[in-house]
Formats: C-alpha cells, structure tokens, sequence
C-alpha cells in the first residue's frame, strides 16, 4: 500500500512539475537592442477567422531604387530577364539555366489577386534578373534590402537568397550566372539541417585589386519554422554608413554586428605573414628530453625472464578430481524433431556444470596459479636527461604582408545596377514577392506594412493557409523538445494509468479510487493555484503592456489619413497629389488585362481601375 501510494503522489508532482515548466515557458514579448518591446494588439488574433481580402496595390512612400511587387505580367516580361547562359564546371545535361519561372498566385494565397514570381522546376539551374530603375552608391546613406519568400512545400535543400549584381559596363543580365559579379548575397539558404541566413558582401582589395567574399556571422535566433511552416517570410537587410549591419526576419532582429569585426575572413588582412620560403634547418633538435648517452644496462639485468610464474609451493587441494571433467552433456537433453544434420550438421547436447564437482574444491586437470616473477626486470631502458642541444618547437619566421592594407570604411561597397535569383532547388514552387531597395528604414517599414503585414495577419489569423493544429505542434516541439517530455507526462502518462488501472485486480482498484476519493480536495487545490498564477501573470503582462503604449499615431494611421485626404481633394476637383495615385489594384486583375490586346488595355483598364477592399493592418506600439 505504500509503494502504490509513493507512485501516486510521485505521478501527481510529476504532473504539477510539467504544468509548470508549460506556464512559466509561454511566448515572451520581442525585445529590441534598445530594451524597447513590441506589443501587439491582440484584438485582430482573438477573431476565429478574418475574410480573405483583395490584394491592393503597395506604393513606395519615399525615394527608392527598386520596388517590385510583381503585380503586372507586362512588366514582369519586359523588366526581367531569364538567363540563357549555361554554368560552369557541371555535366551538360544539367549546365544550362533552363529552370522555370512563373508569375502565378501562390497556393492558399492570403490575399485574393496578389502575384509573385514562382519558381517552379526541381533539381534545375535557375536565374533570373532585372536591373534597378536608379544605380545604388554607397555613399552617406544607409542600404535597405527587403523581400518576401514563401517556401510553399518546405524546402529540404536549396535556397531563397538574393544577389545584388555590381553596377558595370558590360552587366548582361542574359548570362547572368553564379560568376557574376556581385556586390552583396542576402537571404536564406538550406540543405539537409544546415539552416543559413546568408550576408555575403564582396570586397576589394585595395593593393591586388582582387574580390574576396566576407561572409557574416551566424545569428543565434533559431531558423528552422521558416523553411517548414510554408507562410511568408520577411527578410530585411540594413547596411549602415557607421559600418554595421542588421538584419531583420518578419521586422524581428536576428542578426547585427560590425563589417569589420563580426566577417570571416577579416576585411583587413593581418600585418604579418608566415614566410613562405622559410624552412626548418637540418640540425634543428626539437626533443626537449634525450636518452642518458652515458647510462649503461646493469651486467645482472636479465631480459629474459617472464613476469608471471608459476606458484611452486602450491599443492592440489584434498578431494579434487581431476578425473572428472567440468562440464558434461546434459542427459536430458533430447534432440529435436525437425533438426536436419544435412542443413544444421551433427547434433550435439548442450553442455551443463558436471553434478559431481558441486561438493569438491574442482574438477578436470588441476594446474598451479602464477605469481608475480621477482626476478623479473623488463626490457632496460636508459633513463631520460635534459637534451643539451633543445631549440625548442620551430615556427617559420614572420615577415611583413606585402597585401596588408587597413580599409576603415567597408561601408562603401561597389555600387549596385541590378538584383538577381540564381538558384538551385531540390524543391519547388518558391515564391518571391515585393521586393523594395531604398536608402530608408522607415520607406521599407511602410512598404512591409502595406504588403507583408496584410498577408501575416490573414496566414495566421485562420486565413486560407493558415497554420493547422498538428503543424502548430510540430513546430514547437522542434524550438523547444523538451515539449515531447511534458506531452508524454501530461497525455500519455494518464492514458496509460487508465489502461493499467482497467487492468488492476479488484482490491487495488478499491485501493486506488480511495486514494482519489480521499485526495480530492489536494487535486482540486493544486488546479486552482495554478490557475490564480496563471491568472495574476497574465494580468501583471497586461497592464504593464497597458501602462507603457504610447498614443503617437503609427506609419498606418498617417498613411490612411494620407489617403483619405487625396480622395477628399480629388472629388473636391482638384489636382490629383501623389498620395491619391494609391488606388487599389488587383494583381490578378492586370495579369488579365495584360493576356488581352493593347488597345483594350489602354482604352479600358487605364480609366477604370478596380478596387480592393480596404487593407487591415496589425496595430503595434511600442514600449520602452
């Protein structure tokens, strides 16, 4: 009764200590750099499902180099350019650049008309390319680079990243290959479970005049749920004057350091250098210890003799038989029916301890024991002495880099003319989507609000591909596996006491459920406190939350107003601004219009634009 009752309550605090490890690891408000958190509204994630809504065309809010959101098959044909070219160092038949691109709407798409580039082929070569409407120069000016991508069956080995071609004279975007010069590689990689978020930038030698790839430290934020989960992702790059980076994953900080300390290998080369001619001399001692030259072997130093003897005053102990052998066969034993001598060879009985040795000292031939020899010296070795010619371990000498050079400002990269896909992928059906490269954080803040946020908040909003139970399960478990132990305790554990419980005799059933009976008021007590913690912490989060938003209006609330302000103008009669050429526009719309002849397009589609409803954005305030 005492062990079932030990087992009982050892269950029980099994289970309170697992609720407990479940409560105090819930998801925690993002934390910035500068100790502000991000809070956002609950509101729009406690609706059980949000209607899906029409794709609005996103407007740049500022000055920008490129902004794609491959809304337009007109465009999309006449802006990028499929590579012809075939790559290097690989078997023919898979050389060429032949993998297909597509302008489609992705599968479960979040928002009804919104297109994205598509690529579609497995196992194939892809690139594909278009040049920025202004040239990139790295000058006063920080470099933002921002994209969605959308790994809609996963991605098992391949990659998602973007190349930033270097501005030049002879840029053909027809043969753009993986030798072309870049200036930055930004985006995510995979192959097997090597997870990579790739910043790669090329730098130049000042003295050789050659490029070396400076490839950025790992982040320590976990990578894994973006290549599983299948929703679009969000990643930014900001590359400072102050010759720093960071780098953004859905506007969360992933990654940030310095160009200079946080690359391998360095930008500047170290100040000295092996000497590659230099070589050990001949009669260089490197043994720090050396045989004692003078030491002689002792003339009674036998070698020969063994450790181990035999123990000669040893006797056969009284009434050991030494007629009889150990082990007998057992008498008992009988051959099997269905042994074949032909398959199985020639039956033997198994071997048991022979009966007659259980009462005496031994059986079988008796030999003596063996003991140590104690002439027994060993194989004589002349003891060890400071070897008087030690130089130590040689190192070839250092002489000065003859490439040194010391560039204090990484920041100012070849300039930029053209961003690129040069891709192979095990997997297909990637989509890429709203590219934007601008000299401002806050234009590509906007433009992610206008584009990215729309579609996060309906994936996980129980929008069309919105995340199921199961895959929600799968992806937590996989951040954090110690999950599966507080699944097993919680769930299994009681389904398997329930089982054994079925399976008790009577009188321990009795036992059990007085057990129960007379514990209830415990079980009932152990619920409630946690559940008043769970409570209080909640409520602590919240007003804290409450008490630190700020009331300053968001880039949203100025865009709307922004808005609304054109459209009161334009039906006052006046002049149309630039905030009223913001008219929603359906990506599926204008890949229609675009199948069907030019003159339809310039008579109808340009007089009457469609409309999109209007765009829900996920309110979010900061706290300090």
């Amino acid at each position: 009764m005492k062990s079932a009752t030990r087992y009982l309550w050892g269950m029980l605090l099994a289970c309170l200590l697992a609720t407990s490890m479940v409560l105090s690891n819930e998801p925690q408000d993002d934390v910035d750099e500068d100790g502000k958190v991000e809070v956002e509204d609950d509101s729009a994630e406690n609706e059980l499902k949000v209607a899906q809504q029409v794709y609005k065309k996103p407007i740049a809010s500022g000055d920008v180099n490129l902004a794609e959101p491959f809304d337009n098959a007109r465009d999309f044909k006449e802006k990028w350019v499929k590579s012809e070219a075939k790559k290097d160092g690989v078997e023919d038949n898979i050389a060429k650049y032949d993998g297909e691109w597509k302008l489609e709407e992705p599968k479960d798409n979040a928002l009804k008309g919104d297109l994205g580039v598509v690529l579609k082929s497995k196992a194939k070569h892809h690139a594909i390319s278009r040049l920025l409407d202004t040239p990139y120069e790295f000058s006063a000016s920080p470099l933002v680079v921002q994209y969605e991508v959308k790994f809609q069956n996963g991605l098992d080995c391949g990659g998602g990243y973007i190349k930033l071609l270097t501005q030049s004279s002879d840029l053909n975007l027809k043969k753009f290959t993986d030798k072309t010069p870049y200036t930055i590689m930004f985006g995510p990689d995979k192959c097997g479970n090597d997870n990579k978020l790739h910043f790669i930038f090329r730098h130049k030698n000042p003295v050789t005049g050659k490029y070396e790839e400076k490839h950025a430290k790992k982040p320590t934020a976990a990578l894994d749920s973006y290549f599983t989960d299948k929703k679009t992702h969000l990643y930014t790059l900001v590359v400072k004057p102050e010759n720093t980076f960071e780098i953004f994953v859905d506007q969360t900080l992933v990654n940030s350091g310095s160009l200079l300390e946080d690359f391998e290998p360095a930008v500047n080369p170290p100040k000295e250098v092996i000497d590659p001619t230099d070589e050990k001399p001949n009669d260089w001692d490197e043994r720090e210890k050396i045989p004692d030259p003078e030491a002689k072997k002792p003339e009674d130093w036998d070698e020969n003799e063994p450790e181990m003897i035999e123990d000669e005053d040893a006797s056969m102990p009284d009434g050991w038989l030494d007629s009889e052998p150990a082990l007998i066969a057992d008498p008992s034993a009988q051959r099997p029916t269905d042994w074949d001598d032909d398959m199985d060879g020639e039956w033997e009985p198994p071997m048991i301890s022979n009966p007659a040795c259980e009462s005496v000292p031994g059986c079988g031939e008796w030999k003596r024991p063996q003991i140590k020899n104690p002439n027994y010296k060993g194989i004589w070795k002349a003891t060890m002495i400071d070897n008087p010619n030690f130089k130590g371990k040689w190192k070839p000498r250092k002489i000065p880099n003859p490439d040194y050079f010391e560039d204090n400002d990484p920041y100012r990269m070849s300039p930029i003319g053209a961003v690129g896909l040069e891709l192979w992928s095990m997997s297909d059906d990637i989509v890429f989507d709203n590219f934007v490269i601008t000299d401002s954080k806050s234009v590509a803040d906007i433009w992610a609000t206008d584009t990215w946020e729309v579609k996060h908040l309906q994936e996980m909003s129980g929008g069309p591909s919105a995340k199921s139970v199961v895959q929600a399960v799968l992806d937590a478990t996989h951040e954090r596996p110690w999950l599966w132990a507080v699944i097993i305790v919680v769930v299994l554990l009681p389904i398997v006491l329930l089982i054994a419980y079925c399976c008790m005799p009577g009188s321990s059933k009795g036992y059990v459920w007085q057990f129960l009976m007379t514990h209830s008021w415990l079980l009932c007590g152990i619920v409630v406190v946690l559940l008043v913690i769970y409570a209080i912490r909640h409520q602590m989060q919240d007003s804290t939350a409450t008490r630190k938003k700020t009331d300053s209006p968001t880039a949203d609330d100025l865009n709307e107003q922004l808005e609304d302000a054109d459209v009161a103008a334009n039906e006052g009669g006046d002049t149309p601004s630039r905030g009223s050429a913001r008219k929603p526009r359906s990506k599926k719309s204008d890949l229609d219009a675009d199948n069907s002849s030019e003159a339809a397009e310039n008579n109808d589609s340009d007089k009457s634009p469609r409309k999109g409803s209007p765009t829900r954005r996920r309110p979010r305030v900061q706290k300090e």
